[in-house]
């Protein structure tokens, strides 16, 4: 399951993969995302051993691992998370990690403490575009709820890198992603992912406008302006995207 991703080739010659975990078919229905809507089979307890001997015959010097929302699971989702990245460290113990989570929805303060056995890694989670755009575009999903988690990952986790990402195209004004820059700094997160929304499939939402190369180079001086300390800005860019770069 590769989510209509366009670098992963790109990625994976570079000894970085990006893995979905907990299924294919995601409890929501964001207009954005090309992932099955729908009910999910119960976690496959193999998982974990099956993707330590992926990362091992890859010989993946960087791991990043990330999931459908699980709002059927008790905790979300949070347990695998961990038991993957322990079995991965166990079995490949030189490579590195990023997780880019759900916003483990009513659960969010038991979710980082369930993580924290699985610990270094770099703790991601999306807003994925600015909240005037969250009815249409990500409907499930709780712009607050997202800050206040990024924030709790720091809270909680202790000295960690935090991650965000936001889509441009679909209609958003330069002030509203201005405000989110500025947004997420407040609750110190460190690095950010911008990119172009691109349509998955014909049931998505349509591109609203094609951000030009020059403007992602603008939107990436002004991420640093912000105080980020890590910004890709591309068209191609996705959450993921030279994740393993220091």
């Amino acid at each position: 399951m590769h989510a209509n991703c366009p670098n992963r080739g790109q990625c994976w010659t570079r000894g970085t993969a990006t893995v979905l975990i907990l299924g294919n078919v995601c409890t929501r229905n964001c207009r954005f995302c090309a992932v099955a809507s729908g009910k999910p089979a119960l976690p496959d307890p193999t998982e974990p051993k099956r993707l330590a001997k992926m990362v091992d015959q890859m010989k993946l010097k960087y791991l990043v691992m990330t999931s459908v929302n699980r709002d059927d699971l008790q905790d979300k989702g949070a347990s695998h998370f961990r038991d993957c990245i322990i079995e991965v460290r166990n079995a490949c113990p030189n490579t590195d990690f990023e997780i880019l989570t759900p916003d483990f929805l009513g659960y969010e303060q038991e979710a980082m403490e369930i993580l924290k056995p699985a610990l270094p890694f770099v703790f991601a989670h999306n807003v994925e575009t600015v909240p005037a755009l969250y009815p249409v575009a990500r409907k499930g999903g709780n712009y607050q709820g997202s800050l206040a988690l990024l924030a709790l990952a720091k809270d909680v986790l202790g000295p960690i890198q935090t991650k965000s990402s936001i889509m441009l195209g679909l209609g958003e004004t330069d002030a509203q992603v201005i405000q989110v820059l500025k947004d997420l700094r407040h609750v110190k997160c460190d690095r950010l992912t911008i990119g172009q929304y691109l349509r998955p499939d014909k049931q998505s939402l349509d591109v609203i406008e094609y951000i030009t190369p020059e403007k992602f180079e603008w939107w990436q001086q002004t991420a640093y302006d912000q105080g980020f300390s890590w910004v890709i800005s591309e068209p191609f860019a996705r959450s993921s995207y030279f994740a393993e770069k220091a």
